[in-house]
């Protein structure tokens, strides 16, 4: 007995995966003169893959639309990520206040004023 059939004769539907459809859907593109012998040993017709190629088709298109150019969306951190980069920013901010006041007074210096 068949893997694909059951008992009394009916085909059996095969569930597959949706990285299985796709899958089988590029086997076929790589391998077109073999088509129906994939087809035959994975238990489709030509109308699944034809739906799975049409389904992939769209699901391409939508994904392409929704990319746009030019800036992409701020991502959010958590917030103890966001208060630690708060205070490494306000700790060397106040270190270079620091440098820059030293740097002001050593150049009076030379300066001679």
């Amino acid at each position: 007995m068949e893997s694909g059939q059951q008992q009394d004769g009916i085909r059996k539907r095969k569930h597959l995966s949706g990285e299985q459809r796709y899958q089988i859907l590029e086997e076929v593109k790589r391998s077109p003169g073999k088509k129906g012998e994939i087809l035959r040993r994975e238990g489709l017709y030509t109308n699944d893959v034809q739906r799975y190629a049409e389904v992939a088709r769209e699901a391409s298109i939508r994904a392409l639309s929704q990319m746009r150019p030019g800036k992409k969306k701020i991502r959010e951190v958590p917030l103890e990520v966001f208060e630690a980069m708060k205070r490494e920013h306000d700790k060397k901010e106040k270190a270079l206040a620091e440098f820059t006041v030293e740097f002001m007074a050593l150049k009076k210096k030379v300066n001679g004023e």
